[in-house]
């Protein structure tokens, strides 16, 4: 088994990606693959699949495989040629890559392509190479088929959730006199008719209340105050970005001790509540081990335990009102949405055995949920353990056979 030491650039082409104005984009299936991964769809495409690509602006660092045709945007770099290398081993030999060495310090950071093409970098022989990426393969494979069975299962929460909430659908039925669908004892939860609030139609019964009032709002710490190191040393302080990609490399944390509201564990719900309106305004839940919160997120608490699945899904139905709030308030690129909104904002709140019952129907749901996304979480750390190992011949794999045995070890 071979492992040469070459420069990168004689091991693959990297390329300055291609300008793409939103005004200019028309509607189809090709993904537009910007420094922090896909982000948007175009009717043309111009690199083929398999691709990789990485931020030669903004978000640097970050390695994306794209495994259908694409457009890359002029903020990245994409492999021109892989001049005989394996392209899905090539996508995991850039997250080993010092691409900081490679920036020019700026104050939005950037990426000189030369100065990566002169990085030396160990590389194996195709055979090799192969089962490596086989074997991180898997791992990724793995946690991209949970996030779907996760996307799937929020979807039904999010259907139920709009048939029950807003269109009232139970009740319209009831009124009309129609089987509403729904098992007898269910369906007799549900009021018989719609009666006109400051909201529009509700059930009758039912109340329009403020969504600040539906739980408690805790705001994160400001970033200073956890004096943040760089190694490793306490608990991560979570931003936005750890919001969207778990605990990384670029994590920092703090040993500080912080007031308790700002300590978060798993199954926390998060609202990230200033950024850019389409990407960081959103509701999450926190899959990981504990951690600190940074300020621009809230802390939700719901006032009691069975109301959680109802405020989370919510906070979920609610996203286009939120973005849409902060694009309102949109200043270079970022928005916000505040608790004086969450004043104003009206919703429906449902009787208290209506409330029970959605518990009892979302709640299993959610948390089928939430255990894909957790064991997510545990992938992507081993993904990330055994990446450089295997990357620096650390750990070596000779065939697929060592591949299988290595994940079933490790």
């Amino acid at each position: 088994m071979s492992w040469q030491v070459k420069r990168l650039g004689d091991v693959i082409t990297l390329q300055r990606g291609f300008d793409l104005p939103s005004q200019d984009r028309r509607p189809g299936q090709v993904p537009i693959v910007s420094s922090s991964g896909v982000s948007g769809t175009h009717d043309e495409a111009r690199v083929p699949a398999p691709g990789v690509v990485t931020g030669r602006y903004g978000s640097i660092g970050q390695v994306h495989f794209i495994e259908s045709d694409f457009w890359p945007l002029n903020t990245t770099l994409f492999v021109k040629d892989f001049r005989g290398n394996d392209p899905r081993f090539i996508s995991y030999l850039l997250r080993t890559v010092d691409f900081a060495s490679c920036s020019d310090k700026s104050s939005v950071p950037g990426v000189n392509r030369n100065d990566l093409h002169r990085l030396r970098v160990a590389v194996p022989d195709l055979p090799v190479q192969l089962y490596i990426a086989e074997t991180l393969g898997a791992l990724d494979n793995k946690i991209e088929l949970n996030r779907r069975m996760s996307r799937i299962l929020e979807s039904i929460a999010r259907t139920i959730f709009k048939s029950w909430f807003v269109d009232f659908d139970a009740v319209r039925a009831k009124a009309q006199g129609r089987d509403s669908g729904l098992p007898p004892a269910l369906a007799d939860l549900f009021p018989h008719r719609l009666v006109h609030r400051k909201l529009g139609e509700i059930p009758e019964g039912w109340s329009a209340v403020p969504l600040h009032g539906v739980a408690t709002f805790i705001n994160g710490a400001t970033y200073g105050a956890f004096e943040p190191n760089a190694d490793g040393r306490g608990l991560p302080i979570v931003k936005i970005a750890e919001l969207k990609a778990g605990v990384t490399s670029t994590t920092r944390f703090s040993e500080v001790q912080m007031p308790e509201k700002y300590r978060i564990g798993p199954r926390d719900i998060l609202f990230s509540w200033s950024g850019n309106p389409d990407t960081s305004i959103d509701t999450f839940v926190w899959a990981h081990d504990e951690a600190w919160l940074n300020q621009h997120i809230f802390r939700v608490l719901p006032q009691r335990p069975h109301e959680r699945s109802f405020v989370l899904t919510l906070l979920r139905h609610l996203r286009p009102v939120f973005a849409e709030i902060a694009r309102n308030k949109q200043t270079t690129g970022l928005g916000h949405v505040t608790a004086a909104d969450m004043k104003r904002l009206l919703v429906v709140r449902p009787d208290d055995s209506v409330l029970r019952a959605w518990d009892a129907v979302a709640a299993p749901i959610l948390e089928l949920a939430f255990v894909r996304e957790r064991e997510n979480g545990l992938l992507a750390d081993l993904r990330d353990a055994l990446l450089p190992r295997l990357l620096s011949g650390e750990l070596r794999v000779a065939s697929v056979d060592d591949a299988k045995t290595l994940l079933e070890v490790v």
